[in-house]
């Protein structure tokens, strides 16, 4: 195991290297840069653009020099100074525009986690253990209508139906009274009070696929020579079903540590976008809009490294859980 842990954090370097030149590129793929976008918004709004200044700003943000030395500049940075670079759209660095929404976008995304795996572990192992039954049906028709309708579509249908039926809006984490208030219990139990809505709507299709995913896996190995031995020696049905076959049914629940990491800092980005919430993926959407390559490409470097960060400890628990996987050689 030591062996294998050292081995993949020796793959992580050049693969986050690979990942750090294509996400650059990637960002300077589309024509012109965040100044030229500017400029086509400030001329269709009929205003006039100084080009001595615009001239300015590109050498002063070295947009005027070539894709290797910008990347390198923003990389040597990184790591080297833990610098992330000047933000283009906000007139400010990177990390403190991160950082001002990052602890709501961890709670939300903390709190949805929570609310897939409370509902969909049970409903689906109740759907395996009374397979075939009324129960799970339901639960099997509830899990494919949330595979099947978009996030967004939910919080828009619930937007309409709050504002046209209930004469409210459901949109934001705070009432408008509490947004720049400072934090006291009062700002405390409002959010708590709006949180739960973005919760079950971006938990909706995770909580299907789950319901599926846990129940496909437990009816595979309820029927497996172990747990027939098990039972026929008398082991308690409840007993048994917590001790063996729930313990190898969980790998597929731990192996979402891997996309767990990433989905804490981007949340979901559309849906934050429609019911307007402070969260960082609007800040995300907004840079790649805007073609601005340092706080784009810094939201795309630190998901993908939080992505192989979680695929290596997703691997480790399954080698704990699952005493079959063995990393090694032979």
């Amino acid at each position: 195991m030591t062996q294998f842990v050292i081995r993949r954090v020796l793959y992580m370097i050049p693969t986050l290297i690979a990942v750090s030149i294509v996400t650059f590129l990637v960002i300077q793929a589309p024509p012109g840069d965040y100044l030229t976008t500017v400029v086509a918004r400030l001329e269709a709004e009929g205003q006039y653009v100084d080009r001595g200044q615009l001239d300015a700003l590109r050498e002063r943000y070295g947009l005027d020099e070539s894709v290797w030395v910008q990347y390198w500049r923003w990389i040597t940075g990184i790591v080297l100074h833990g610098d992330f670079g000047q933000s283009l759209v906000y007139s400010a660095p990177v990390s403190d525009v991160i950082q001002e929404r990052l602890g709501l976008t961890i709670l939300l995304s903390v709190t949805t986690l929570a609310f897939v795996w409370a509902v969909a572990i049970p409903i689906g192992m109740y759907s395996a253990v009374r397979r075939y039954s009324v129960g799970d049906y339901a639960a099997t028709f509830v899990g494919f209508i949330g595979l099947a309708i978009p996030n967004f579509l939910i919080a828009l249908i619930l937007l309409y139906v709050s504002y046209r039926y209930l004469g409210q809006s459901v949109g934001g984490l705070f009432s408008p009274e509490f947004v720049d208030a400072r934090w006291n219990l009062g700002k405390v139990l409002d959010l708590l009070a709006h949180l739960w809505i973005p919760v079950v709507i971006i938990g909706t299709a995770g909580t299907a696929g789950m319901i599926r995913v846990v129940r496909a896996n437990l009816l595979d190995e309820l029927n497996r020579p172990y747990v027939v031995t098990a039972r026929a020696k008398g082991l308690p049905e409840r007993r048994l079903l917590i001790k063996y076959p729930s313990r190898i049914a969980a790998s597929p629940i731990v192996s979402t540590v891997g996309w767990l990491l990433p989905s804490l800092i981007s949340a979901e980005i559309i849906v934050s976008v429609v019911l307007s919430l402070p969260t960082t993926g609007p800040v995300m959407l907004r840079a790649l809009e805007s073609q601005d390559m340092y706080l784009a490409g810094s939201f795309l470097l630190v998901l993908s490294v939080l992505t192989v960060v979680g695929t290596l400890i997703s691997d480790i628990l399954l080698a704990r859980l699952d005493p079959r996987i063995r990393y090694g050689r032979r």
